[in-house]
């Protein structure tokens, strides 16, 4: 029976339908079920709409999305569903003492898929954006919703459709819990207090899985893991699960990013991120739902299943600290190029997805998107990683000769910071 808040999003989004409708790609490894595409279309679609403002953590906007996930889950009929709120200190200023922010209450929001099994899997994905933008926001200078339809209402409609894929898939060995976090934009705050107060103990989770930004896969069907370092049972069950997708795989050993998986990670849990890309349009008001690769998303769902299939035999897999060298990048650095990496390069260098900055130092040195990174100074980038090396280095002031690819040209640039 579809409860009656459903039909009225489904009439809501069904108004927007030119707008949402997927870009046309290279056909997928399956043709997805015309309903789930749908119900892909509909979750992207309401979660990203200017109704839910953006969807800031601990503002009415959120509230809705994650009443909206919390009766999603229970339409998918999974043993139970439950809130888990969280306070923390909101300030506008990222630098402001406690004392000076707003106390807010966000909101985890989680389904329990109970096989009766000795061991949990967890799948999450974050919900919360940037409401209208403000710190995070690559667009600082608009006050427009945010409304976040890569980042990540395309990872929540994954893990509703993953959801709903494990109900009949051959992968009884464990339970799963699916979660959407909240706080993930503002500091990892509700994926922090979920493994603080984990619904089972620690050493009964077997792995995680986290999903943020899997909108774009597109024709290239590339899709970037990070985290296959935290445990050696990964190599296998992905290699399985891209062979049985057609998906290309970027991998990425690190334990540690700037999303979720990182706090399990931090408590010994092997974690991995799926991703497909960083793009222009990312943390701007223009990430909307018409942008989304809705066959791409299918597939990458089904990626998860089927990673989760090829690990239900294994139990609680084996955790491995991943290499000290990949801990110790930077987060942050000094200075900036004003671009927007490709995670998802597999050539050598480092290639720019977008100039995101019209007067920052790559723009004023002339170079471009889709130009190729191979020298920063004296340093050899062979990789993204070789790159944040080399950026680290620098300091405001600094000006470098940077060698570029273009083409079949190779140029060099004078950059100043």
């Amino acid at each position: 029976m579809i409860r009656p808040a459903r039909i009225v999003i489904w009439c809501t989004v069904a108004l927007l339908t030119p707008l949402i409708q997927a870009p046309t790609h290279a056909q997928p490894a399956r043709v997805a079920d015309e309903t789930a595409l749908h119900d892909l279309r509909v979750d992207v679609g309401y979660l990203s709409s200017d109704l839910l403002k953006g969807r800031e953590t601990g503002t009415d906007g959120e509230r809705l999305a994650a009443q909206y996930i919390a009766e999603r889950f229970r339409e998918l009929r999974l043993d139970s569903t439950w809130t888990q709120p969280f306070d923390f200190t909101y300030s506008p200023n990222p630098h402001a003492s406690p004392e000076e922010g707003e106390p807010r209450t966000g909101r985890n929001v989680v389904g329990h898929l109970d096989r009766g099994a000795a061991h949990t899997v967890v799948i999450g994905a974050h919900y919360d954006h940037l409401g209208y933008g403000g710190v995070g926001s690559r667009a600082p200078g608009d006050s427009l919703i945010h409304n976040g339809a890569d980042d990540n209402a395309s990872g929540v409609a994954a893990l509703l459709e993953i959801a709903r894929q494990l109900q009949s898939a051959d992968a009884e060995g464990s339970n799963v819990l699916f979660v959407g976090f909240s706080g993930e934009e503002l500091g990892l705050y509700g994926s922090k207090h979920f493994v603080d107060a984990l619904p089972v103990p620690a050493d009964r989770v077997s792995y995680m899985i986290n999903l943020d930004m899997v909108g774009r896969l597109g024709d290239e069907r590339r899709l970037a893991v990070n985290g296959t370092g935290t445990s050696p049972a990964w190599d296998a069950a992905l290699d399985a699960a891209a062979g049985a997708t057609d998906i290309t795989l970027a991998e990425d050993p690190s334990g540690l990013g700037a999303s979720d998986h990182t706090s399990f990670y931090l408590d010994d849990i092997p974690a991995v991120h799926l991703f497909t890309g960083a793009h222009d349009d990312y943390h701007t008001p223009a990430d909307d739902s018409h942008r989304i690769d809705y066959d791409g998303l299918h597939d990458v769902a089904t990626f998860a299943v089927r990673l989760v299939e090829a690990l239900d035999d294994d139990g609680a897999l084996a955790f491995t600290e991943t290499d000290d060298e990949q801990q110790g990048r930077r987060m942050s650095f000094d200075v900036t190029f004003g671009i927007m990496p490709d995670y998802v390069f597999e050539g050598e260098g480092m290639r720019i997805d977008a100039v995101t900055e019209e007067d920052g130092p790559a723009a004023r040195a002339g170079m471009q998107e889709d130009d190729v990174i191979v020298r920063v100074g004296s340093v050899a980038v062979d990789d993204i990683y070789a790159y944040m090396d080399a950026l680290g280095q620098l300091e405001t002031g600094d000006t470098v000769p940077v060698v570029v690819e273009r083409d079949e040209q190779t140029l060099e640039k004078t950059v100043q910071f």
